[in-house]
């Protein structure tokens, strides 16, 4: 279900990414949504990247981590709800430590999802890795 990906994978990655930022991120402007979309393959090359795969070996969901923070974690809209955010959550809390987390703050589903897997908010950034106007929440996994 789970296995590393890497750059021929970054195709289907980039089309699971814009089906999920499409259904959750309509804060987005549409210049923005086409920058950061550009911009996802040179993201890749930041981190170590893992597909989720279904059964029929399509690729639904993926993530992306960085020491120990999980930088992307993206599911395909059809697949939302399902459970694949959180297996893909699990994996990287409890196989990769990944703690940390950075989300946007109007990304409301985001934030629930991580909160409801015990991430705190632990501080608050007004702009975005980029520089742009969408302000970050950074959130660790608290050990209670």
């Amino acid at each position: 279900m789970i296995s590393p990906a890497d750059k021929k994978d970054y195709p289907v990655l980039i089309a699971v990414w814009e089906s999920a930022v499409k259904a959750t991120h309509d804060f987005l402007s549409d210049k923005d949504f086409e920058f950061y979309k550009k911009h996802i393959p040179i993201y890749f090359e930041h981190m170590s990247l893992y597909k989720y795969k279904d059964n029929k070996g399509v690729v639904k969901a993926f993530l992306g981590v960085a020491d120990n923070s999980i930088e992307m974690l993206f599911v395909d809209n059809e697949s939302r709800g399902s459970g694949i955010g959180k297996i893909l959550l699990d994996y990287a809390v409890n196989k990769l430590n990944a703690r940390n987390v950075d989300v946007n703050e109007q990304n409301k589903q985001a934030l629930d999802f991580y909160y409801h897997f015990g991430f705190k908010e632990v501080s608050r950034d007004e702009y975005d890795g980029e520089g742009k106007g969408y302000p970050i929440l950074h959130l660790v996994k608290s050990d209670e």
